[in-house]
């Protein structure tokens, strides 16, 4: 996604009305890996601007979507998240927590396989690999991720000074 100044320049060069809650939007959304939802935006704006609409949020995400600057993520989570990052990439998605990372991995050429093989006019291919992430993870084994790596050091400490090598 374009800098939140380049991004003024757009909406102006379209049209489009720039408003202090539009540019606000902008600052939130630029650099952020999180995937927001619409809600998480309005949240974070109407902390700063309570008078700002959740409407005004939705338009303008809609806006951004519409002019290539964000992707609308449809995970099956119930709210769409919107993704700023421009670079390919696909997305890490945690089933207990619902966080999403992005992940850059090289794969086959999906679009010249299918638009080959099936006849198929491929536009863009997206995966979303679930499961659930290292968090989630140290907190169902009984851990927080703090813990789980003090723990580790006290076993690899304890290894040692035994001269064990099992750490």
């Amino acid at each position: 996604m374009r800098a939140p100044a380049e991004l003024v320049e757009l909406f102006r060069e379209n049209g489009k009305k720039v408003t202090p809650q539009r540019e606000r939007i902008f600052h939130i959304l630029h650099g952020n890996s999180g995937h927001p939802s619409a809600e998480a935006v309005f949240a974070r704006l109407s902390a700063e601007m309570p008078t700002v609409s959740l409407k005004t949020v939705y338009q303008t995400l809609a806006e951004l979507v519409e002019m290539g600057e964000l992707q609308a993520l449809d995970l099956g989570m119930g709210a769409t998240r919107f993704d700023p990052n421009d670079r390919a990439h696909h997305h890490l998605l945690c089933t207990r927590c619902r966080r999403i990372e992005d992940v850059a991995l090289e794969l086959p050429d999906f679009q010249e396989l299918l638009s080959h093989g099936a006849g198929f006019a491929v536009e863009s291919v997206e995966l979303t690999v679930r499961g659930i992430c290292s968090r989630c993870q140290e907190e169902e084994a009984g851990h927080t991720p703090a813990e789980s790596r003090s723990d580790q050091r006290q076993a690899n400490h304890h290894a040692r000074s035994r001269g064990g090598t099992d750490a």
